[in-house]
């Protein structure tokens, strides 16, 4: 009798056994070679996708100089506290006008990023901007040495800055560049122009850091992946309104010490309120092509950026603690008191874990604090630190923010997004509101004591120091109200991912920033490949030609070997017949003359 019980594939609730009397037995054998090649195909079609996203791992194979077909870029980031150069490389453009360069961080025979860092930062020489070259050079003369020479002339060279030079009058700006202007093709011979160094705004290093992330997650490649969620884009800049479904890119949301800043795409043609907030956009905005063909639009983005200065983790703290200095120093002359003057009648500081003891202020204003850990309190007495207003599609500073999907739409959190949520509370990774505010009330709430016995013992992450323990529970209070009151994205939002790396690695702004400014290079290669293609037609043409006309005289000499060959031959063959006749005759007319049977005739 046969019977067929399917019960370890799946849930108890699934089992179930066919019989004779169910299914006929002669259908018995080929139900079972489906039910087979059903779960084949099911594990098949889980290993292609295990393989595709083992396939997006970048390479961290050291990089092969000897490799003749690898082109190089240099990148400079001028940063407030230092500058880094980074090396990037990538192989000739494949000729496929849908896909991006395939750029990739240069790594060293030990298989470590070619990176090089100085201090201090390029705005230390404003004074004498002279030296800005010199200041330079170190990082330069590194990467020299890891490219190959007979490709330094091809090797384009970035030197982009931030922060620090921002803050400079344009006067000192202009002169610190015009010294790298003009030094720097003389000491080094890259591809370098005017054009190549430049202070960027803190809108374009969004926007190359959106470009960075969402290049190492793949979302630019536009390959059909059933997989990979999609979102229907209208283009921007198309007179029609032109539509089309592609791969959803990634929001980033970065908060520093300084400054957060959030950018993501904008999907949908935006409506704006007033004359007023569609002026404001338009500085928020930005819409680029990163495609080779300015005529595709399969690669036109329109990316909302903002930087918000003053709410950062530390910046926030400083802000937090400057108000209630302020607050205490008005109570106690209103109402003829001494709090927080000693340890004896400290302020009551929410934020700050259960008992812990502070001391804040200059030295002519110390404000002593005990904490009590109260993260709802907490919450509460950060809210109007936000700046919302009641404006519609606004978020912190009452600065306008495009609506976002929160259906169809993912985001990435870095820096102290994802410090708040791993450091102590070892949570990163997929972000969970109701789990993280449980954690972090309960972290707020441990006594102090505890929390640096557990510290001594190694139970938070190893580059967790005192300090976080100290500012966690205001940092992570900070966090929440700026993700969820700030850019009002729902608690119940389920597609945020905290992360230090991507696939593994750091993810910097500049490797946008030579996406986008080499986004043209494939045309160079294109055309190259055409030319030399054109060529090899040309010759197969040509060898074609050749091989023709060879092959037409070797036929004519055959040929005519042939004829010469059948002539000889006539003519052998006639001589042979005359030189036959001849001698006949010969052997007639001796026998003749001795013949006595000859009648003769007088």
């Amino acid at each position: 009798l046969y019977r067929i019980s399917i019960s370890c594939l799946f849930p108890a609730s699934w089992h179930f056994s066919l019989s004779p009397v169910v299914l006929p037995r002669f259908l018995l054998p080929s139900f079972r070679q489906l039910l087979l090649l059903g779960l084949l195909y099911s594990w098949l079609r889980e290993d292609r996708h295990i393989h595709t996203r083992l396939g997006r791992v970048p390479d961290m194979e050291a990089t092969d100089t000897n490799n003749p077909n690898l082109n190089y870029g240099l990148v400079v980031d001028c940063g407030s506290s230092g500058s880094r150069v980074f090396v990037y490389t990538w192989p000739r453009h494949n000729g496929n006008l849908h896909e991006l360069l395939d750029i990739k961080q240069m790594r060293d025979k030990h298989r470590k990023p070619v990176v090089m860092k100085i201090k201090p930062g390029i705005s230390e020489y404003a004074s004498t901007p002279d030296k800005a070259s010199d200041y330079i050079s170190p990082l330069l003369s590194f990467a020299a040495q890891h490219i190959p020479k007979n490709k330094h002339q091809e090797t384009p060279l970035y030197i982009l800055c931030t922060a620090g030079m921002r803050v400079l009058p344009e006067s000192q700006q202009e002169a610190l560049l015009e010294d790298l202007r003009t030094d720097i093709p003389v000491n080094f011979n890259f591809l370098f122009s005017d054009s190549h160094v430049e202070v960027i705004s803190g809108k374009q290093e969004g926007v190359y850091a959106w470009i960075g992330i969402n290049f190492v997650l793949g979302r630019f490649n536009h390959v059909e992946d059933e997989h990979e969620a999609v979102v229907e884009v209208q283009v921007p800049g198309s007179d029609q309104q032109e539509t089309l479904v592609r791969k959803r890119t990634a929001g980033v949301l970065d908060m520093g010490g300084v400054s957060t800043q959030i950018a993501y795409e904008v999907p949908k043609t935006v409506s704006f309120a007033s004359p007023q907030q569609e002026e404001i956009a338009k500085n928020l905005l930005a819409e680029f092509n990163l495609g080779c063909d300015a005529h595709r639009t399969e690669h036109v983005y329109r990316v909302y950026v903002s930087t918000f200065l003053g709410f950062g983790g530390n910046a926030a703290r400083q802000r937090y603690e400057e108000n209630l200095i302020s607050t205490t120093q008005i109570q106690n002359k209103l109402l003829v008191q001494h709090q927080g003057e000693s340890t004896d009648s400290p302020i009551l500081d929410p934020c700050l874990p259960a008992d812990l003891q502070d001391e804040v202020g200059p030295q002519d204003q110390r404000v002593h604090l005990r904490g009590t850990g109260d993260f709802d309190r907490c919450r509460q007495l950060l809210q109007p630190f936000l700046n919302r207003t009641n404006d519609t599609n606004t978020s912190l500073n009452g600065v306008y923010q495009p609506p976002i999907d929160f259906t169809n739409s993912q985001f990435y959190g870095f820096s102290e997004f994802y410090y708040c949520t791993e450091d102590v509370l070892r949570m990163g990774g997929d972000y969970n509101s109701t789990k993280y505010s449980n954690a972090a009330k309960s972290y707020c709430a441990t006594q102090w004591k505890t929390l640096k016995e557990r510290f001594d013992r190694g139970l938070y992450a190893s580059h967790a120091d005192q300090h976080r323990l100290k500012y966690q529970c205001f940092k992570s209070a900070w966090m929440y109200e700026v993700l969820h009151s700030g850019f009002a994205f729902p608690a119940a939002y389920e597609n945020l991912r905290t992360a230090l790396l991507v696939y593994d690695k750091e993810v910097q702004w500049t490797l946008g920033a030579i996406l986008y400014r080499t986004r043209f290079l494939p045309l160079r290669d294109i055309q190259q490949e055409s030319l030399k293609g054109s060529h090899s037609r040309w010759h197969r043409s040509f060898s074609f030609m050749n091989n023709h006309y060879l092959f037409l005289a070797c036929f004519l000499v055959v040929v005519l070997s042939i004829l010469l060959y059948l002539l000889r031959l006539r003519r052998i063959h006639n001589r042979s017949a005359l030189l036959r006749s001849a001698s006949s005759s010969v052997k007639w007319l001796e026998e003749g003359l001795g013949s006595p049977d000859l009648p003769v005739t007088l």
